[in-house]
């Protein structure tokens, strides 16, 4: 069965309702994706490893990201119950599963930046 323009519109018109807004809507903040590459760099880090990498990100909003993260089966955290607890965090099989398309996003972007930036000048000029 064919959609009409109307339902093929209307698909797109919530983020609940459309995957990719959903999705871009949880990782396209300003500090998630950053955390999933380092986690798929570096595999396991701790909170306090994963804030001195990032260095520009509050401990809180850390926090705020890891928990979205680990909400979406992106990101696994393992307590080890020892004096002070030890709290691990590493990408699950889902997160993993991101990475190359992240990296292709990456690619993308440095290959594009010189142009997108002379775009956004010619932009401001108009």
């Amino acid at each position: 069965m064919e959609l009409t323009l109307e339902q093929e519109y209307q698909k797109y018109a919530s983020a609940e309702s459309c995957p990719v807004r959903n999705v871009l809507n949880r990782i396209g903040d300003k500090w998630s994706i950053l955390v999933i590459m380092l986690l798929g760099d570096l595999n396991v880090l701790r909170f306090n490893e994963l804030h001195r990498s990032i260095g520009t990100i509050s401990q809180k909003m850390l926090t705020v990201t890891l928990k979205t993260l680990e909400a979406d089966g992106l990101v696994k955290r393992t307590i080890y119950p020892q004096v002070p607890p030890k709290v691990e965090y590493e990408l699950t099989e889902r997160g993993r599963s991101l990475l190359p398309i992240i990296q292709n996003l990456v690619s993308w972007a440095k290959e594009n930046m010189d142009d997108i930036k002379v775009s956004r000048e010619r932009h401001l000029e108009m």
